[in-house]
């Protein structure tokens, strides 16, 4: 019996041309699998036909936006997720999403391997590998262009050889990566650290130092979940699809930032991320009306840990799965309306409204009708300190 390979397919050069190269390079059979994460571009029946075209014996494609916004973005707002206090993981929440239909798509068809296009240098090819073993450890992996050696060069060469259905002449200087929920581009004169972006970079957002009206909005949770824009009923996608337009239209969501790759490399993204933005400095300041003190301080640490795991591509691992148990304990309270103010480049929050709220405007005014004991201050302070007035007569000696 033939072997079988599944590849995650994206309609473009590279994944079209390791359709034919891994029939030449193993003998297999190759099903193309595309799966939309609100990545734009092609309908998904013009890429399964090219698939096809390009020598696949079946092709698949997914419309996964809702499950990619309800099972991999949310959480990522009600952690938080901020990768070197950045980043919004805009790629490294759509791999694991792909991988769980590349790995049905394998055992629906009985594949042995899953295939995907990443470097040898990236991380990527971490994320892919990690979940695909994590969710069914006996499928192998491989990757063209790193154990393969295909350069871009020699893919042009197989396409045109192999006269593939496929543009080959235009390449964009940049290597991007989008999804709904952001966008990723990097390479070309980007890779020099010293080089400004330029307004061609950019997709999702308009040039925040262009005078315009301010946009102000009002985000409703529930239990950490967005549930309205402007008092109208939102699914959690079309809350990232809103924000996307409005808060990118006032340039909200540019982030140029060197990073630490786990491979081990520092490596210079720019990102775009406007609706992620949004949507968790509005969630952040909920959370600071809404959860308890030490609650919150501990949420931090989980939050950061949550975003490096799911950043390294462990997003089908033990820990992973409980830190999000505790992310949604802690989100039960979570509940309430956010106003923020939209405009040069910024999410300001201006308002805050909820019955879950832990502030009690009796005890932190300063006004008469203070409820708070300012008598007992003194002796809190004195028995707070204690500990470090003994040592500081013991090291002053």
């Amino acid at each position: 019996m033939t072997e079988r390979v599944v590849l995650a397919y994206s309609g473009g050069l590279d994944t079209s041309v390791c359709i034919g190269w891994i029939a030449e390079e193993t003998g297999a059979e190759v099903i193309a699998v595309a799966v939309d994460v609100g990545q734009g571009g092609e309908d998904l029946d013009v890429i399964r036909k090219r698939a096809l075209d390009c020598g696949a014996v079946e092709a698949e494609v997914a419309a996964a936006k809702d499950e990619f916004a309800d099972e991999y973005c949310l959480p990522a707002i009600k952690a938080n997720a901020l990768y070197m206090d950045r980043y919004p993981l805009v790629s490294a929440l759509s791999r694991p999403t792909i991988v769980k239909h590349l790995v049905a798509a394998a055992k629906k068809h009985g594949a042995t391997t899953v295939a995907h296009g990443c470097t040898g240098k990236g991380n990527d090819q971490v994320r892919f590998e990690a979940g695909i073993s994590s969710l069914a450890p006996d499928l192998k992996c491989i990757a063209p262009v790193r154990d393969y050696a295909m350069t871009r060069d020699k893919a042009i060469a197989f396409c045109e050889e192999k006269n593939l259905p496929i543009a080959t002449t235009k390449k964009s200087p940049y290597s991007i990566d989008q999804n709904v929920f952001g966008r990723a581009v990097e390479t070309g004169f980007l890779e020099d650290i010293w080089n400004a972006p330029i307004e061609d970079v950019y997709e999702y957002t308009e040039n925040p130092a262009t005078p315009r009206e301010a946009d102000e909005v009002i985000i409703s949770f529930k239990e950490g979940v967005p549930v309205a824009i402007d008092g109208k009923p939102v699914t959690v996608l079309q809350a990232i699809q809103q924000l996307n337009e409005r808060a990118g239209a006032q340039g909200i969501g540019r982030i140029d930032m060197v990073e630490d790759r786990l491979v081990g490399i520092k490596s210079r993204e720019v990102y775009e991320a406007p609706g992620a933005i949004a949507l968790i400095t509005a969630h952040q300041e909920l959370e600071n009306v809404t959860v308890e003190r030490e609650l919150a301080r501990y949420k931090r640490q989980v939050e950061q840990r949550w975003g490096e795991l799911v950043y390294d591509g462990l997003w089908f691992s033990p820990l992973k799965r409980a830190l999000e148990g505790f992310i949604n304990e802690a989100s039960q309270q979570v509940t309430g309306d956010i106003r923020m103010t939209l405009h040069g480049g910024r999410a300001v929050v201006t308002g805050r409204k909820s019955d879950q709220s832990l502030y009690d405007f009796n005890l932190a005014t300063y006004d008469t009708g203070d409820t708070f004991d300012q008598s007992l201050s003194k002796g809190f302070i004195e028995l707070f300190g204690m500990s470090s007035k003994i040592a500081a007569k013991r090291d002053l000696a």
